[in-house]
């Protein structure tokens, strides 16, 4: 791990006068060590340069520390984590809803709908719903579901196999392209 990824991971290095050890091991703004100094000495070749002592590693014998500008590596550090945070797509799980007497007409649009939200990156959430003494007919929902998830096959894959919750029959699919 190089000394960037370290400071990413904890911005909180002891910076300047915070630094309590007697000796420390040095290196310059383009990353040549310039060796073992007094903390005082270090801190003077800092201020002459017009920059911070950032101590990188301090559990070392002694510690190793770094002369840069603290308030530009942390700004560019926080802005590296906003562009990585930027392009990160957030998946979200949409739901569609059927009954077990679902026309055909309705179907086709419902079924249009989820090709829409997996071609989005979104995962779908597809409920069977039975209402009063529909649930006796268990096997009408099996079918559609079935139906259902032979129709997306081309397109998506089963991440939630299709099992009763209540009233209910559910299953969760996402994109193959993923």
């Amino acid at each position: 791990m190089n000394f960037k990824e370290t400071c990413i991971n904890k911005l909180k290095n002891k910076i300047n006068d915070e630094i309590t050890s007697k000796q420390i091991r040095v290196i310059d703004e383009h990353g040549k060590q310039i060796g073992i100094l007094n903390i005082e000495d270090a801190l003077k070749k800092a201020k002459d340069l017009d920059m911070d002592l950032v101590e990188i590693q301090p559990k070392t014998t002694p510690p190793v520390v770094k002369i840069m500008d603290y308030g530009k590596f942390k700004f560019s550090v926080n802005k590296k984590k906003a562009n990585i945070k930027k392009k990160q797509k957030e998946i979200k799980i949409k739901e569609m809803k059927f009954r077990p007497n679902t026309g055909n007409n309705d179907y086709l649009i419902k079924l249009k709908s989820i090709k829409n939200f997996l071609d989005e990156g979104n995962k779908v959430k597809i409920t069977i719903c039975f209402k009063g003494r529909e649930i006796i007919h268990k096997k009408n929902g099996l079918d559609l579901m079935k139906k259902i998830c032979d129709d997306l096959e081309a397109i998506s894959k089963i991440e939630s196999l299709p099992k009763f919750e209540g009233k209910n029959i559910i299953a969760i699919i996402s994109s193959k392209r993923q």
